[in-house]
This record gives C-alpha cells, structure tokens and sequence, in this order.
C-alpha cells in the first residue's frame, strides 16, 4: 500500500462511531521521510474543521516547541493521531475507537519507517508505549520495540493548562532530537 491508497481509505472509514460526527478526517501531516514521527490522542475542534493535526491552540504552542528544538511539520517530523475522528466533546478515545483506528496508524508508521515515535500525551502513550505509562513519572524515558525508540511527553493542551509542563516538555523535544542524531549519524 502506498500513501495515497492509505489517505484515500481513511478518509472513507466507517469503522467506528465517529465517523458519523465528524467535519474532516485528519490524517496527519508532514514529511513522509521523516525520521521522527509525533503521535497524539485524536483530533480537536480545530482539527476536525481543517482536516490537519495540531492546527489550535496546542498546535500552535507545539510547532513553537518544535521550531525550537529544530523541528518542523513541513520538513523533518510526521504528525499523526491515535484517531482520525474527533470525539465528541474533545473527550478521550474509547479503547473501541482506539481499536478500530490502530490499524491505520500501524499502516502509516510501516510506510514511514520512523526511528523514533514521541506520543503526545497519556492517552497515546497508554496505547502505544504501556498501558501503564505514567506521564508526570515516565515522560522522557526510551523505551525500544521493533526497531523504534518510543516516548511519551506531555500533550500541548495539557501543557497550556500546566504551565509548569513546559520545561520538562520540551527537554523532552530536545532528547528526541540529540537521540535521532546519534541514530542518523550511526547510519552514515
């Protein structure tokens, strides 16, 4: 399969329930030679009206981490989402709507072939990196399966809510960043 069959079968899923409230299916967006893929719950108000992740109030806070740590959705990251429906509400996916979705995120991160994946937030770091993960505890910390070094951070949005996050956030963004040179230059 390739990006554009996968873009074109997401947009007509119909596999869950939010499919029937949802504006736009939001793919995800950036390079697709990325090394370094970012991965968040599911989309948000803002999202769902554009179509792209990370378009609001958190995404605008995140491309300025990004920027700062030297990364950018137009030329050197991934983004993606867990769901490609918002919940209604802004709520947490349920874990049938995480199922139902998983697949294509699966699909998106085989044609990446990313080296790194940072889950934004606890809910995608629940689903991809433990079950168990704790944010406030385990932010931070590498954890390797397949061949892909896994992250959780903090989620933009809960950063706006905590400012205190920030910090840890973005040494978070900068650890990623020092861990994907070691990565490419060991491959050069």
């Amino acid at each position: 399969m390739d990006w554009n069959t996968l873009e074109n079968e997401v947009k007509n899923c119909r596999k869950c329930g939010l499919a029937d409230t949802r504006t736009n299916v939001v793919f995800g967006v950036g390079s697709r030679e990325a090394s370094i893929m970012f991965i968040g719950e599911g989309p948000g108000e803002k999202e769902d009206e554009l179509g792209e992740p990370f378009v609001g109030r958190a995404g605008v806070l995140l491309d300025k981490m990004l920027l700062a740590a030297g990364f950018s959705r137009d030329s050197n990251i991934y983004i993606a989402n867990m769901v490609k429906c918002r919940p209604p509400g802004n709520r947490d996916p349920e874990r049938a709507e995480a199922d139902a979705c998983i697949g294509w995120l699966r699909l998106q991160t085989k044609l990446l072939k990313p080296k790194i994946i940072v889950c934004l937030g606890r809910v995608a770091a629940q689903h991809i990196v433990s079950p168990e993960f704790k944010v406030t505890q385990q932010h931070g910390q590498f954890t390797k399966r397949a061949g892909i070094y896994l992250m959780g951070t903090f989620h933009p949005a809960a950063i706006l809510r905590n400012p205190n996050n920030k910090e840890p956030a973005f040494a978070d963004l900068l650890a990623a960043r020092d861990l994907l040179e070691q990565l490419t230059s060991a491959d050069a």
